[in-house]
């Protein structure tokens, strides 16, 4: 996707620009390429950001450890304000206090707005933190003490074994 000179949309048909989507996103791993549909409306002093879309993603389980397919799916809309002061570089200290109604996101009037990149952030955060293959999933298998246990593959652990078999 190419970015998308803000004030271009200003002359849009309703300021508005649609964005079918139909492609694999560099840094993301899917196996389907990420499908749906994509607007951005010029709304005068801000970018009215809005996506519907989804694709198929391969997770580790975090209990059987197991790996499995999971379907995104993507319905979200951000407000992205428009402000010169975005385009201020800031050589201030690395470390600084913000005031909570800093924490927006903000584009310079006359710059550019990547939709692959915003996209990239959405897919990203849509992604479950705890991932799960079934929520009835038990976890690795435990072998019981009365189970004979495999031979060891790594020689190392040997001595180990050995006295874990002297204790009662």
């Amino acid at each position: 996707m190419e970015p998308i000179y803000i004030p271009q949309l200003l002359k849009a048909v309703e300021k508005t620009e649609a964005i079918q989507l139909q492609e694999f996103i560099a840094g993301l791993e899917t196996l389907t390429p990420i499908r749906g549909l994509m607007r951005v409306t010029h709304q005068g002093n801000y970018l009215d950001v809005w996506v519907q879309a989804e694709a198929i993603m391969t997770l580790t389980c975090h209990r059987c450890l197991q790996q499995y397919n999971h379907r995104l799916v993507l319905k979200t809309s951000e407000l992205i304000w428009l402000d010169e002061a975005a385009n201020q570089s800031d050589d201030g200290p690395l470390e600084r206090e913000v005031a909570l109604e800093d924490l927006v996101e903000m584009l310079p009037p006359n710059g550019y707005f990547n939709p692959s990149d915003w996209l990239y952030q959405q897919v990203s955060l849509a992604i479950p933190q705890r991932q799960l293959c079934d929520s009835k999933c038990p976890g690795i298998p435990l072998k019981s003490d009365s189970t004979q246990l495999e031979p060891l593959a790594d020689r190392r652990w040997a001595t180990l074994e050995a006295l874990k078999k002297q204790l009662p």
